[in-house]
């Protein structure tokens, strides 16, 4: 017996509360499947209510994809590089990319996302520069609606704080996050952290349940610390193929759990198919050569010698040909 009609729409839009977008079309979907099949009387009305707001935000969904600042994806990871504005994004992203950007001492220098690559531990990897947030931004002040769906893309983001700023300029930047419901592996980045005071530091530290790595673009060392803090916050695996007695100089990037067979899969469709074990050099082996299987779980750094005769490498292409 299905409950009270105007209970039930009460329900419904309870259900509704904050969804946007496809979340809202899914939502909205799982409801008409739910409802009684009625063709006449008070749930009858209700479906035909639901089948409204469906078109509805089909139609708000297109109009927002059209406005949308949509970032090609490149590389193995992409991370963002969120923070208020003018706390030196568009800096830190000029010194670990070579790009050059428009900076300046003042608010919304940077207008749209900016992507640049980067090599993070040898491996590619795509930092976005999403231009500064501010309070409102998900009910669409300063651009926010848009400069968010780009966000919800990435893998990983950056808070970026001006190590010398009211702490305040984060929450609030915080703040917009939880309400957009976006939540990713995050780090913060204390910027500026040559100019802060002294403890500044520590106190974000104490104030947070985050990573918090002190840099400064006019200290390579930082810089470099920053770097590996980046690696960490991709949460990839790297692996260096050997052949033939040579070792590859650029790694393979996979996501853990990393297997031989997916060491295999990256290098060529068909080479996972061929494999017939690998010999393993690194944190993963008992001893170095080690022989396995297909399923073994690689670790960071291993060095991996794939066993399957006639099958092609050259890392996806298929004219370049040696035996493994």
């Amino acid at each position: 017996m299905p409950m009270p009609h105007r209970t039930q729409m009460q329900v419904i839009k309870r259900r509704l509360v904050g969804k946007d977008g496809a979340e809202r079309v899914r939502e909205l979907r799982a409801i008409l499947a739910e409802l009684p099949n009625y063709k006449s009387g008070p749930y009858a009305d209700i479906r035909k209510w639901l089948n409204a707001e469906l078109a509805a935000t089909r139609t708000r969904a297109r109009v927002v994809h059209r406005d949308s600042l949509a970032v090609r994806r490149e590389g193995a990871a992409q991370i963002a590089l969120v923070g208020a504005p003018n706390v030196g994004k568009s800096s830190l992203l000029q010194a670990l990319s070579q790009v050059q950007i428009k900076t300046g001492d003042y608010a919304f220098t940077t207008t749209r996302p900016a992507p640049a690559l980067t090599r993070v531990e040898g491996v590619l990897v795509q930092l976005v520069e999403i231009p500064g947030l501010i309070a409102g931004a998900r009910a669409g002040r300063g651009g926010g609606r848009a400069l968010l769906s780009v966000l919800r893309g990435a893998d990983a983001m950056v808070l970026c704080h001006d190590a010398s700023a009211p702490f305040a300029e984060l929450e609030t930047v915080r703040a917009e996050l939880a309400a957009a419901s976006i939540s990713l592996r995050t780090i913060v980045a204390a910027t500026r952290a040559d100019e802060a005071p002294a403890g500044a530091v520590d106190r974000l530290r104490a104030a947070l349940e985050l990573e918090v790595v002190p840099v400064s673009v006019l200290d390579d060392a930082s810089i470099e610390a920053f770097r590996a803090a980046l690696w960490r916050l991709t949460g990839l695996v790297r692996v260096f193929l050997r052949s033939g007695g040579e070792i590859d100089r650029e790694p393979i990037a996979l996501r853990p759990p990393a297997t031989a067979a997916d060491a295999a899969r990256a290098v060529h469709g068909d080479l996972a198919r061929r494999l017939r074990g690998a010999r393993v050099w690194g944190a993963s082996a008992r001893f170095d050569g080690q022989r396995v299987g297909a399923a073994h779980e690689l670790c960071d750094g291993d060095v991996v010698e794939l066993l399957a005769p006639g099958a092609p490498s050259g890392r996806g292409d298929p004219s370049a040909r040696r035996p493994w």
